[in-house]
């Protein structure tokens, strides 16, 4: 079972230090770094890695039958780690401009981690191994069954939010390749 918040203390840490870094740049240029600018696309394009991988490596674990890529329970904290850094980065690439589907992105890029520390919490009421495998003791059996009920529905919500997310932001990067290249 999910006992540690490592992930949540390391992601703290990562982002009080990108914070830090953000902070310099803002006291250096007197202002906020634009998102078209060098600082700006660094930000978000690591962002967008981070929620890629995310979006990926974890869900590819999970579903490996053939090669076992470590503990499952160490992918999910990487899974959380990256499901917060990768957000706050890009939310630091917007310039605090949400406008068009850069600001949608963003306001799904919100849901979907919201969305995330709900599924974490569902997640940890369900008793499991170290390696991440359910345990049938533990709760009562109409607990477990909630419990897997929940998750379940949860993961209803949560994949096809992400989908969108992954979507326009897609559709975001384009539309920032295109006006910012071919236009001029």
């Amino acid at each position: 079972m999910l006992r540690s918040n490592r992930e949540l203390w390391l992601a703290s840490f990562a982002m009080i230090l990108i914070t830090g870094l953000y902070g310099l740049v803002v006291i250096f240029t007197r202002s906020i770094p634009p998102a078209g600018e060098l600082f700006g696309h660094v930000m978000g394009i690591i962002g967008f890695v981070f929620m890629l991988m995310t979006e990926t490596l974890y869900s590819l674990r999970k579903r490996s039958r053939t090669v076992k890529w470590g503990k499952l329970s160490n992918w999910l904290q990487f899974h959380i780690f990256t499901g917060l850094v990768g957000p706050y980065m890009v939310l630091l690439h917007s310039s605090w401009k949400f406008n068009g589907i850069a600001g949608i992105t963003t306001l799904f890029t919100i849901i979907i981690v919201v969305s995330g520390f709900i599924g974490r919490y569902i997640f940890t009421r369900i008793p499991r191994t170290l390696d991440g495998m359910e345990i049938e003791g533990g709760l009562s059996q109409d607990a477990l069954k909630q419990a897997r009920r929940l998750l379940a529905l949860w993961h209803t919500i949560h994949i096809p939010i992400g989908m969108v997310l992954f979507t326009s932001a897609f559709i975001h990067i384009g539309a920032a390749l295109y006006y910012s290249t071919l236009l001029k």
